[in-house]
């Protein structure tokens, strides 16, 4: 995706559609339209409709005749100028770019002057908006498909080298998202551990970030008992990939990003239902989430250091599949007995959380598809959030906050703990149907080092069950935004 900025009459803009921003209050809803009919004097009959109101989602597009460089240009509606936020002008960008831009590869945004955010805070938005909204997951569609958009341009009326570095930032995060859904999209058959393995080596590749995959024998050596143990039912074999962008000083401790990567998830021997059981290879998202996050993180070289890791497996059902009642060990010597097995997530993170203090981390933030629990509580709007450190914590909220990726903390108390006691070894791996986004959080602090950690339950926001403001059915991309800004605060 190209993203850049252009100082040009928007008339001049070559482009298949340009768009201009509306806003429903009156002095500037006046002085808005007559610019735009100033610019385009043959656009003047379908802009001045009763549709043209600048009303929060309102969208009008016309042909032009004149002599303009572009074949369209289009008014979307913001709404209440003094409600206007960042998240107002993504979601109007994204209309914009999927009702303007359908088959049209390029599309610019004249970027309004009015914005109570700034210049470039308003361009970042805007292009997120745009590129987010556009995407689309036709990989393995045969037939001819609309062009997609593949270049965007926001106009404006002075030259800038900060506002050129937010669009091309804001761009490449976008391509962080992209990879993102991407994987999480790819069907079981196509994406296991392997595969995500050399999925990821490529974004090294293009990012420019350290990998290393280790295979079954390392993870052994390793004595990762949680994630052998949900493998053992998979005749695909696991691996454990670790993801190094070293952009701080050589002294700076790391933080480090953990993703769930279950490539598909049956539920194992506690097998799930059929009804939806094809939207589990999507369980693989948190892993998704992070690759994302280093290729970002890396192609915009921020001046910190990042680990990223990734624990990979199926959970199959099979005669050599863990069981419930079994007793596994993990890397940290600790033993868990297996109430559920397709409460497996816990399980593989649990061995990452500790080969995560190795690195001697600032921080270690784990990110995983993990609870049902979470889908009931929050729904696909807002991620849980549960961790051990208040400023960890305000961290990511102030994050969450300025990307408009929800989060909403959950507590820890130590009275949820009786629920995952066993008789038999030191902890259970479930807890019952209550509160079970935290109890599968305090199943993980059995595994945390001597670091602040904190823990995002995206079950619900990681996979949209229908279009949403800018992105579509299936995997969202969520958490390599928020990652990327909590980063770059850090």
């Amino acid at each position: 995706m190209n993203a850049r900025y252009q100082v040009a009459a928007p008339s001049q803009v070559r482009s298949d559609v340009v768009v201009f921003f509306l806003p429903e209050t009156e002095q500037l809803w006046r002085e808005q339209q007559a610019s735009i009919q100033e610019q385009f004097p043959t656009a003047e009959a379908a802009l001045s409709s009763n549709e043209c109101t600048g009303k929060k989602g309102t969208f009008v597009a016309t042909y032009v005749a004149d002599r303009s460089r572009s074949k369209k240009v289009a008014v979307v509606g913001v709404g209440d100028h003094s409600t206007l936020t960042a998240e107002s002008f993504r979601r109007a960008a994204a209309t914009a770019a999927r009702r303007a831009g359908n088959g049209a590869p390029s599309i610019a945004f004249v970027l309004p002057e009015w914005s109570p955010l700034g210049a470039e805070p308003t361009a970042t938005a805007i292009v997120e908006g745009a590129v987010l909204g556009s995407y689309a997951f036709t990989r393995y569609k045969t037939s001819d498909q609309p062009k997609q958009l593949d270049d965007v341009t926001i106009v404006g009326t002075s030259r800038s080298r900060a506002m050129s570095a937010a669009i091309e930032q804001a761009a490449t995060i976008c391509e962080g998202v992209y990879i993102a859904r991407d994987l999480a999209n790819m069907p079981g058959n196509d994406l296991y551990p392997e595969t995500l393995a050399e999925h990821a080596r490529r974004a090294a590749k293009a990012a420019g970030f350290r990998i290393q995959v280790f295979d079954k024998r390392k993870i052994e050596a390793l004595k990762m008992g949680g994630l052998l143990a949900v493998n053992q039912g998979s005749v695909r074999p696991p691996v454990f990939i670790v993801m190094e962008w070293k952009g701080g000083g050589a002294n700076q401790r790391p933080i480090v990003l953990v993703g769930k990567g279950v490539t598909f998830d049956t539920g194992g021997i506690s097998i799930k239902p059929a009804d939806r059981m094809g939207e589990m290879k999507m369980d693989m998202h948190g892993a998704a989430t992070v690759i994302g996050t280093l290729y970002a993180v890396a192609k915009l070289r921020l001046p910190i250091n990042v680990v990223g890791l990734v624990p990979a497996t199926e959970n199959m059902p099979s005669g050599s599949a863990y069981r419930p009642g079994d007793i596994i060990t993990f890397m940290n010597g600790k033993t868990a007995e297996i109430d559920n097995t397709d409460a497996e997530g816990r399980l593989i993170l649990a061995d990452a959380l500790t080969y995560a203090e190795r690195f001697k981390p600032q921080a270690v933030v784990d990110i995983a598809t993990l609870t049902g629990a979470c889908v009931i509580a929050l729904g696909h709007v807002t991620s849980g959030l549960m961790g051990n450190d208040r400023a960890l914590l305000d961290r990511i909220k102030a994050a969450a906050d300025a990307t408009s990726e929800y989060v909403c903390e959950l507590p820890l108390h130590e009275d949820y703990l009786e629920q995952i006691k066993s008789d038999v070894a030191d902890v259970k791996n479930t807890g019952g149907r209550p509160a079970g986004a935290i109890t599968a959080a305090l199943f993980l602090k059995h595994f945390i080092g001597n670091y602040p950690w904190a823990h995002l339950d995206i079950a619900g926001t990681g996979m949209a069950p229908k279009d949403g403001p800018y992105w579509t059915k299936g995997a969202t991309g969520v958490g390599v935004r928020l990652f990327v800004e909590m980063l770059r605060r850090w």
